[in-house]
């Protein structure tokens, strides 16, 4: 009987490669060894609070770890993380008295004595924030901007953000110009008072009217005496630094799960995301299985960690042995092709058809588990649409994302679903797990993954076209066992549930654990071109 193309397991819409090593070309110009290089990192949230779990539970699953695939000092390793470069900028005037006539502004620079004691107090508060970042940042050297001069200097300095204490001055105008992201830092009571405390609004945004006129900042790139505040917004810039240029090894081409996304996918995470794409057909990976197969001291190396997954105390097999073994080899080939083209994410076009299945002798369900759970990102097909959330999400999370199933909302609740579900969602600790059949062939190794009750979570939808993505912040109510994808989450919604249900776009979407809607929403506002919805509050 001829399948439907409504049918839930029907194969998404893919550019195939017909094998033979040859270099293919798709019907949207892209090539085997195509677009622009790359790289990509992690990161983790330094004030997050912990995952909910109870103090047993945790301490039961505190020291369980995911073996590696290759022995130690031979295993590639996701791509190290670039470093967020900051450069400090302190913006003052010194004025000098007049007689019977206003002649200072606002603020408490008033002396060079006083710019040496802020620059020295902005030095040991940038050292503070380092220190309580859990992910890499290089502050350089504090520029002290007096004049036009200066400000055109800095302003060209080689750095991913300008952190800017607008003490006073008006060189402020030439910083904001720069291609550089600023974020600015004003005094109420942090310290000596600052000019632009009172005027940044007015002034600067509203170029002394009531309308927003300066293209290049708004009111979110504005903070006031709280590091708290300044740390979220390097979170998102260091997770978008790392995303753009991620490296993509396509296995079998590049698909999407809708004709848009496989219309624009790729030319938008070309030009907006700066994405690089290795594709290889399904016979080129094919006989590289087949190689490592054929290697004894590969077999024995995928057979002992098969042994060591298997008898951690949270894991229960519910299939064929063979099936993780197979899913530990195949990964093994990824890690390999991808240390040698530089990628950091991977999947596999067809991963749900038969060429797939057949070629691993296992869905690659558990492939992409493991992969994210070691730091890489990996998720089912290779379709552009959720990759592109996915990657930033676990760069500015420093924890696996799960792309998932999305389910109609209802009375508040909305449930995801899909088998390839990472265990190490809250980036330190495994969650208990059942490696049981993918659902829908019912053959090989997936995930079924028990997620903490109470977890706050963060869900991003993207849409089809590349044009939006949506947000909500959530709280795992259950892990339920439906009769469709293995690893399920019920999720209560916080949030305008009314407003989701009816404005809803896209399919498949990003899970995970903790709440990054402030940085997603951030980082997308640099990226721009792609609209933010956020379903909850700010708060």
């Amino acid at each position: 009987m001829q399948q439907s193309k409504y049918q839930h397991n029907s194969i998404p819409l893919a550019h195939r490669s017909s094998g033979g090593g040859r270099s293919e070309t798709s019907a949207t110009g892209i090539s085997r060894r195509g677009f622009l290089g790359g790289i990509a990192g992690t990161a983790v949230l330094a004030s997050l609070a912990p995952a909910t779990t109870s103090r047993a539970r945790a301490a039961a699953i505190k020291s369980v770890s995911s073996p590696d695939i290759l022995p130690p000092g031979a295993a590639p390793r996701p791509a190290q993380r670039a470093a967020l470069r900051i450069k400090p900028v302190l913006t003052y005037q010194i004025e000098r008295r007049q007689d019977k006539t206003s002649w200072r502004s606002y603020g408490g620079l008033q002396t060079q004595d006083n710019v040496d004691e802020e620059a020295g107090r902005i030095n040991t508060e940038l050292k503070e924030l380092a220190s309580q970042a859990e992910f890499p940042i290089e502050v350089l050297p504090i520029a002290l901007v007096d004049s036009e001069q200066r400000a055109a200097e800095t302003a060209g300095a080689e750095c991913d953000v300008l952190l800017v204490y607008a003490a006073g001055g008006h060189q402020v105008y030439k910083l904001v110009a720069s291609k550089t992201p600023n974020i600015m830092f004003l005094r109420h009571k942090s310290g000596r008072h600052y000019l632009w405390y009172e005027i940044a609004h007015w002034r600067l945004l509203r170029r002394n009217g009531d309308t927003f006129e300066e293209p290049n900042m708004d009111v979110d790139d504005i903070v006031v005496d709280d590091y708290g505040e300044v740390l979220w917004r390097l979170r998102a810039l260091y997770g978008l630094k790392n995303a753009k240029g991620t490296k993509m090894l396509a296995i079998g081409g590049l698909a999407a799960y809708s004709e848009p996304g496989q219309r624009l996918g790729p030319a938008h995470a070309k030009e907006v995301w700066n994405y690089d794409f290795e594709i290889i057909s399904e016979a080129e990976f094919a006989q590289r299985l087949g190689k490592a197969r054929a290697d004894e001291s590969t077999m024995k190396d995928v057979e002992r960690q098969t042994s060591e997954l298997l008898a951690l105390p949270n894991i229960t097999l519910e299939t064929d042995r063979k099936f993780v073994v197979n899913s530990f080899l195949a990964l093994r080939v990824c890690k390999e092709l991808m240390t040698e083209s530089g990628a950091t994410n991977f999947g596999f076009a067809n991963c749900m058809g038969r060429s797939v299945i057949e070629m691993l002798d296992t869905p690659p369900c558990l492939v992409l588990s493991l992969a994210n759970d070691e730091g890489y990102t990996a998720y089912c097909h290779t379709d552009l649409t959720h990759t592109l959330p996915g990657v930033l999400l676990r760069w500015i999370a420093g924890r696996p994302t799960f792309v998932c199933n999305s389910h109609f909302p209802h009375h508040g609740v909305f449930t995801v679903a899909h088998c390839a579900a990472p265990r190490k969602m809250n980036g330190k600790d495994y969650e208990p797990t059942k490696i049981m059949t993918h659902f829908e062939s019912d053959y090989g190794a997936a995930t079924k993954v028990q997620y903490t009750k109470g977890q706050i979570v963060t869900v991003i939808i993207p849409n089809l076209r590349c044009t939006k993505w949506q947000g909500f912040r959530g709280k795992i109510i259950d892990s339920p066992s439906h009769p469709a994808c293995r690893s399920q989450i019920d999720i209560a919604i916080d949030g305008d549930f009314r407003k989701l249900l009816t404005e809803m776009q896209g399919f498949h979407v990003q899970v995970c654990y903790g709440d990054y809607l402030r940085e997603v929403g951030y980082a997308l506002k640099k990226v721009g071109k792609i609209e933010w919805q956020n379903f909850s509050s700010l708060a």
